[in-house]
């Protein structure tokens, strides 16, 4: 799930501060050691210069002799053979070694010279500590400022998202069908909205205006669609059921009013499928309980007469049809597309409608097609043989958009010159 804005500024805030936490941490360490070393290096080589000064003047100079620094002398005739043995091992240079019978650790500079080797051992333990807390003291106040600044300039920054935030929540609970663009005029803006807010608020308000439109044309548009269509269909239906009822009606007439009426019939259920596809998603069409076997055996039935002069049998294959819940005009209309597919590309050999309790299979024995038409089949305004003039591209659009609206999904199998598989499954 995408993260909200206020959450990810948060984030990154924090994260800005641990990154400065870390740098600080490392910068103050760094600083401390380096300046431990240097004042330690200038020290003891201060004393150590003051020492052979001293000497040079006066044989009798006194070792270095204090609390926490101590010399030690060893003619070079001599050797060193009797220092101490942490000392003897130690080249010329400053050391960072332990004392023998204590914990403590020493900084010891060794300082060879021809007539003599001198060692300056210096217990740095106090500037240790002074340096810890001067940077304990140093990490902890920058440590402070940085929590206090990057809680200050989170805490702004949240300020000034916090009407992008409040607008993204309004629009997030409007009615798509519906939209109340009123609450986010410029009148019932938060106090902080910037211009940039105030011009986003404006857009919304014209993009809702809009959207309100769009759906009130869409729904004066499916209502005198509906209307005007009807109208002639049920203008049709009673003039046919007149004159089927009338005895002077000949027998060759009944089967062409017989064919007009159930062409009547065919279009008024296609009007409810296109209508049942103009609703919102949550607009449950009319349904009722159907049998799938009476809704085939009729489109079989409408389907007969346009295989009249085409040498193509088509059978019904039953294996057990269920019992359905839902529109059944939306079922014959799919069912109705596909047959109809299934006689335009077939020109000899047969047909199949295979009834499953889970599924309707259409195969066909015509001309197939590719996998590049196949991939392309539920296009609107696609036909896989354009040299056909029959169609226009739209049925297996519209069978395939009504499938996934009711949960009847369809697919398509096909090889060229082999024929094509269609199938209707019943999920659920």
């Amino acid at each position: 799930m995408t993260e909200g804005l206020p959450r990810r500024i948060k984030l990154a805030f924090i994260l800005q501060a641990l990154l400065a936490s870390v740098a600080i941490t490392a910068g103050v360490m760094l600083t401390g050691l380096a300046v431990r070393h240097s004042v330690l290096d200038e020290r003891l080589q201060r004393e150590a210069d003051a020492f052979w000064t001293g000497r040079a003047a006066s044989p009798a100079y006194p070792l270095p002799r204090t609390s926490t620094m101590t010399g030690y002398l060893y003619p070079a005739a001599a050797g060193d053979r009797t220092a101490p043995r942490y000392l003897r091992e130690l080249a010329p240079g400053r050391h960072r070694v332990a004392l023998p019978g204590t914990t403590m650790r020493a900084d010891v500079l060794v300082d060879r010279r021809p007539q003599a080797t001198f060692y300056l051992v210096f217990e740095s333990g106090h500037i240790d500590r002074a340096i810890g807390l001067t940077g304990l003291v140093s990490l902890l106040l920058s440590l402070l400022a940085t929590y206090l600044v990057s809680w200050w300039t989170y805490r702004t920054s949240k300020r000034l998202v916090a009407p992008v935030s409040w607008l993204a929540n309004v629009v997030t609970q409007w009615d798509p069908r519906d939209p109340d663009a009123s609450v986010i005029k410029p009148h019932n803006l938060p106090a902080e909205a910037g211009s940039e807010v105030h011009r986003l608020a404006r857009a919304l308000v014209g993009l809702a205006d809009r959207v309100a439109d769009f759906v009130q044309r869409e729904r004066d548009f499916t209502r005198d669609a509906s209307h005007e269509l009807r109208t002639p269909l049920t203008v049709i239906r009673v003039a046919t059921d007149m004159m089927l009822a009338d005895p002077a009606t000949s027998s060759a007439m009944l089967r062409s009013l017989a064919r007009v009426q159930r062409a009547g019939r065919d279009m008024e259920e296609v009007i409810d499928a296109f209508l049942i596809l103009a609703r919102e998603m949550d607009i449950a069409p009319q349904s009722s309980e159907f049998e799938v076997r009476d809704i085939i055996q009729d489109q079989i039935a409408r389907i007969r007469p346009m295989l009249a002069d085409k040498p193509v049998a088509i059978e019904l294959i039953d294996n057990g049809a269920p019992r359905l819940f839902g529109p059944p005009h939306v079922l014959a209309v799919m069912v109705g597309n596909l047959l109809s597919n299934a006689v335009h590309f077939t020109d000899h050999g047969s047909i199949e409608v295979r009834l499953s309790p889970d599924a309707i299979e259409v195969r066909d024995s015509g001309i197939g097609m590719n996998a590049n038409a196949l991939a392309k089949a539920f296009d609107p305004f696609y036909r896989a043989d354009i040299t056909r003039e029959e169609g226009r591209g739209m049925g297996l659009s519209i069978t395939r958009r009504l499938g996934d609206r009711m949960g009847w999904p369809v697919s398509l199998q096909s090889l060229p010159g082999e024929g094509t598989t269609a199938t209707i499954r019943f999920l659920g």
